[in-house]
């Protein structure tokens, strides 16, 4: 029979509170299968030892996403693109990241590959997805209608 002590309660509430801490941090992460998920620590029933401490308010470094194979930086000022439009070229099966900043709000889209991201006025917006179609896929805005490059996959 598990008879539940004081010390067992602050256990289990602690335990709650980290994995309700964990889930709501998950919610702001795309739906990405290469960003990994933390999972939540395994508890124990056991009463904890004096040695057991509150947890930090600090919050621990959240893992890094994965070096992109290829990453493409791109900026929009006065409708100039810079570097000026012309052909990327990529193997097929890099990670690419695209990161983009505009002077005015707008909407970053790689056709062929439906992936996009909103580009805050002055904020850097990002896009990273594998390359895993071979072919010609234009990089543009949907709001200013720029053309910033045509991505080719071989």
């Amino acid at each position: 029979m598990f008879l539940r002590t004081p010390a067992t309660r602050t256990s289990v509430a602690l335990a709650a509170s980290v994995l309700t801490a964990l889930l709501a941090a998950g919610c702001g992460h795309d739906d990405d299968p290469s960003v990994a998920t933390p999972s939540a620590p395994a508890t124990s029933a056991a009463p904890p030892s004096a040695a057991t401490t509150a947890p930090s308010p600090t919050a621990s470094p959240t893992p890094s996403a994965p070096a992109a194979d290829r990453e493409i930086v791109v900026t929009i000022a006065k409708r100039r693109i810079s570097p000026p439009t012309g052909r990327v070229t990529v193997a097929k099966g890099q990670l690419v990241r695209i990161t983009v900043t505009s002077d005015v709000s707008d909407e970053l889209h790689v056709h062929g590959y439906d992936r996009g991201a909103r580009l805050p006025a002055g904020t850097p917006g990002s896009v990273e997805f594998r390359a895993d179609k071979t072919g010609l896929f234009e990089v543009e805005t949907h709001e200013t209608e720029l053309v910033l490059f045509q991505l080719v996959v071989r």
